[in-house]
């Protein structure tokens, strides 16, 4: 008898214990962290599909991969050859705007627009993670192009124009435009109707955008025709996502819109989209980008997508999720080990790569310094990767080979090229000394300095939302001095502008003068406070 009462207390234990597991819903937001803006989505089989845009850096157009639509692993960029993605002196938030992904008989296709570049083209490939065909261009002038293929087998274009969304057909073979554009739908009356998906459900097209903006008055409207070409009927919830309004005026995410959806394969809705993370609730300061959020949508047959019940997300999403796979997290530590550097790492437009290497010196990242500094939109010696919270630690260890003076090599905040932090070595009257600079629009200047013994020095960054502090130490691992703190604001979009968000570098430059200088970063650590 006691051992029926211990197996059965056991297993209703253990019932409870499973149904805790199986109950437990909810996510956290932004599912993409950093500027990671422009979100387009699509489903195969059980899989997930994004991708994002990444304007003036190179590799272009990141993809990403995913069980459930909540953990998302990086597994390639869409151009990843100079053929594909031409960025010669392509400007601050130029490049590449506004990417789709689809999947349709057994190839997925991303749709872009390079604004520095050839303009609207599509790519081609059997696995999302490459490679990707090149460019087939498509000569239509409006942007954000997304691609539709109707029941009648006819492709078509759907893009945005300064008067409202337009659908063309297009011979996918040669990306030859059939016949005219046609203007469709121009939205609520929301300023810069833009990010046009089409959608056929239940007999209807269905047309979602952007409107607002891509700032504080952001959303996304839908409307719905019989016909392709309209006329297109507003959905009575429009906007159907929107904090730009009472309820989401004190929220810390601003900005939602430029939205995707995609069904599961349980029969549920959800919508990615963009948004922002602003330093503090009513602060007008964001320094992070726009990130991709995720939220669920109620879609009845015949009837009109309403996104998690009143249009507003929040950070933590209180939701019934699919079942969770989650990713290995990545490591704080980049040992500059591999033969190449991991997907979060970018270049400014389309790099010199003798300039960098990774078998020089093993176990070190070698950046030799070029002419170009940060402050130019040329193919400077740099190499970032993305500020993802605003509470970070980010370290690095460099030694810098330089027989001049005017040479410098080191880490840098950059939110574009007229507004970054920049922690630097340089030569200066035969001593080594690390310099703290502020360039901030026309105003640079250099805000503290310290004398060093060697050539050799760890430089580390602190983030918060309000600040950032900066350190030296000529120590591996030892004490290391303050330098200074900074404002972000500084580094903000509301004051720098553009469409991107703070990068962490690593660079090397000889300020306008050939040089034979190298900088050897023997490690890099990204390490988010929890």
């Amino acid at each position: 008898m006691k051992n029926m009462l211990k197996i059965f207390f056991t297993l209703c234990l253990l019932t409870v214990c499973s149904m805790q597991i199986f109950s437990q819903s909810g996510y956290k937001n932004p599912i993409l962290r950093g500027f990671n803006p422009d979100p387009s989505i699509c489903r195969v089989n059980d899989d997930f599909y994004m991708v994002t845009s990444s304007f003036e850096y190179f590799p272009g157009l990141p993809i990403y991969h995913s069980k459930d639509l909540v953990n998302w692993q990086q597994i390639g960029h869409c151009l990843t050859r100079d053929s594909q993605l031409p960025l010669y002196k392509a400007p601050a938030s130029g490049g590449l705007f506004a990417p789709s992904l689809r999947y349709h008989d057994g190839l997925f296709y991303v749709i872009c627009t390079n604004v520095s570049g050839g303009g609207n083209f599509f790519c081609t490939a059997t696995d999302p993670a490459g490679p990707w065909s090149e460019p087939t261009w498509v000569d239509i002038k409006s942007i954000d192009p997304d691609i539709f293929w109707d029941e009648d087998g006819k492709t078509y274009f759907v893009t945005q124009g300064d008067e409202g969304i337009r659908v063309t057909e297009v011979d996918l073979k040669t990306g030859k435009v059939i016949g005219s554009e046609h203007l469709v739908w121009g939205g609520i009356g929301g300023r810069f109707p833009e990010a046009p998906h089409i959608y056929k459900k239940d007999g209807f097209y269905y047309l979602l955008l952007g409107e607002g903006g891509t700032e504080y008055m952001h959303s996304a409207t839908i409307g719905r025709s019989k016909n392709l070409l309209g006329p297109y009927e507003s959905c009575p919830l429009n906007p159907i996502l929107t904090h730009a309004n009472r309820i989401g005026q004190g929220n810390p995410i601003q900005g939602v819109g430029h939205a995707d959806l995609v069904q599961a394969n349980d029969g549920s809705w959800w919508m990615v989209f963009l948004g922002f993370r602003v330093t503090q609730v009513y602060s007008y300061y964001h320094i992070l980008g726009r990130e991709t959020f995720l939220a669920p949508v109620d879609w009845p047959k015949g009837g009109w997508p309403q996104v998690n019940g009143n249009g507003t997300v929040s950070l933590g999403m209180n939701v019934p999720t699919l079942p969770l796979h989650p990713f290995k997290k990545a490591p704080v530590r980049t040992n500059f080990d591999e033969e190449k550097l991991d997907f979060d790492w970018q270049y400014l437009r389309n790099p010199i790569r003798e300039n960098y290497s990774l078998t020089e010196r093993k176990g070190h990242l070698r950046v030799s310094a070029s002419p170009y500094t940060l402050n130019e939109t040329e193919a400077v010696s740099f190499v970032a990767r993305r500020q993802t919270e605003h509470d970070f630690r980010a370290e690095t260890l460099l030694e810098f080979e330089s027989s001049a003076e005017n040479e410098e090599a080191g880490i840098t905040l950059i939110q574009n090229n007229t507004h970054h932090y920049d922690l630097f070595l340089k030569k200066v009257k035969g001593q080594h000394i690390v310099q703290l600079r502020v360039q901030v629009g026309s105003l640079s200047y250099i805000a503290a300095e310290k004398v060093l013994k060697g050539n050799k020095v760890r430089f580390i960054i602190e983030g918060a939302p309000q600040q950032y502090s900066f350190f030296c130490s000529e120590t591996e691992n030892g004490d290391y001095n303050e330098l200074g703190k900074l404002d972000t604001r500084y580094l903000s979009t509301e004051v720098a502008g553009g469409f991107t968000g703070v990068m962490i570098g690593l660079y090397a430059s000889s300020n306008g003068k050939v040089s034979k200088a190298k900088a050897y970063y023997d490690w890099f650590d990204y390490r988010v406070k929890e």
